[in-house]
């Protein structure tokens, strides 16, 4: 017998109905990671190199991302929690996947889909440079200045966004419209704030 609490089911036709905006449109989104994937190919060349998808939200750009580099790469996966069911970090961050071998002398970029306040980057990057790669560069599909608070420089951002909550693209709400294929703004009443 199954552990897990029961999950709602939806009674909803499409997900698309409860976006407000997109935000970011699927062409935008592709065109912008052949740019990001043509930056690594020219900051990399001849480096051994290594991605670091920060899980589950940056599945889908990584996979596009690597698609986009045409020079030998290998990758990996971390997954991190600070979210829970939420629409903002709770602060409080877990390692809940690592990375399977050692990144010590090597060159290593960070995959992020979102960075909000910073904090579980800025945690993750602490711990991943007590382990001495050669370089450790930071890559987010998108990135919302208004939030943050803690300082963290980032390498490379696809695209700055208003601190407005988003799904799609990998982002979800509650393990829900990771699919959607491009970034969208969900309506306030689906995570019960007020319109």
């Amino acid at each position: 017998m199954s552990t897990q609490p029961h999950r709602p089911v939806f009674d909803k036709v499409s997900l698309h109905q409860d976006i407000a905006k997109v935000l970011v449109d699927e062409v935008t989104i592709r065109k912008r990671v052949r740019e990001l994937g043509d930056v690594i190919n020219r900051e990399y060349a001849h480096k051994d190199l290594l991605l670091v998808s920060v899980l589950k939200g940056s599945i889908i750009f990584m996979a596009d991302l690597i698609r986009a580099i045409t020079i030998p790469h290998e990758i990996d996966f971390m997954a991190t929690s600070s979210y829970g069911a939420g629409t903002s970090s709770s602060g409080v961050v877990r390692i809940l996947k690592d990375l399977n071998s050692s990144i010590e002398g090597r060159n290593i970029v960070v995959v992020e889909d979102i960075i909000d306040s910073g904090r579980t980057l800025s945690y993750l990057v602490r711990i991943l440079q007590e382990r001495r790669p050669a370089s450790l560069r930071i890559m987010t599909l998108l990135d919302k200045p208004e939030r943050r608070e803690v300082d963290i420089h980032v390498d490379w951002v696809g695209f700055s966004i208003p601190n407005e909550f988003v799904v799609g693209y990998g982002l979800d709400y509650d393990e829900i419209y990771r699919n959607l294929p491009f970034i969208g703004v969900l309506k306030p009443s689906v995570y019960g704030a007020p319109e």
